[in-house]
């Protein structure tokens, strides 16, 4: 291949890149992004490895601790961007389940509330956040917990048909899944304090 060959080339794949929408800058991004967080990683690798203290440090962190997923999620956001580098590319479709939590009256229930609502009612979201828990809670059921951007765990329990995996980013009016019945649990907490459901639903 000569210098004119490799130039004609190089010319058409700028084309194709042009053509086909890729935005260079934003796979530049993404790309920066992805060293750094492989360069984190393997510098927290590297720490623990250097002694036992740091291990423990480590180990107090992740499992003793509770991890705020929102703060994560905030200073990742805040520093490098978007999760998601091609969101605005890759769709411009709307989710097709966007509701606001209806229900017809509400009572105290153990640290939280109990919300009467239509038999095996779409349960939405009713606020940004990362699903931290699915499982069964003693006295609530099938549970979901999402750790919303403000810091407030939302409790939604008494369901069924669960549309939602642990570590999954939802967005408010998205479906978490069914109620079983017609009663559907909230509970909202931060930093293990339960907090006035008022402040939350209206």
């Amino acid at each position: 291949m000569n210098i004119e060959e490799f130039r004609k080339e190089m010319k058409d794949k700028h084309r194709y890149i042009k053509n086909n929408n890729i935005d260079s800058n934003k796979l530049y991004n993404s790309l920066i992004k992805l060293m750094i967080l492989i360069i984190m990683f393997i510098g927290s690798l590297i720490y623990v490895k250097t002694s036992d203290d740091n291990k423990q440090k480590m180990y107090d962190l992740l499992f003793k601790d509770n991890i705020s997923f929102s703060k994560i999620n905030n200073l990742y956001n805040e520093y490098l961007g978007d999760v998601l580098p091609f969101k605005g590319i890759v769709s411009d479709t709307k989710p097709v389940f966007n509701e606001r939590l209806e229900y017809s009256s509400a009572n105290i229930y153990k640290d939280g509330v109990a919300l009467n609502v239509s038999d095996s009612y779409l349960v939405p979201a009713i606020g940004e956040g990362i699903v931290i828990f699915v499982g069964e809670k003693e006295g609530y059921g099938k549970t979901v917990i999402v750790e919303q951007s403000d810091g407030v765990n939302v409790w939604y329990s008494n369901l069924i048909n669960l549309n939602v995996n642990i570590y999954d980013y939802i967005e408010e009016g998205n479906l978490i899944g069914e109620t079983k019945d017609n009663i559907l649990y909230l509970v909202f907490k931060k930093e293990e304090k339960v907090l006035d459901y008022k402040e939350f639903i209206s």
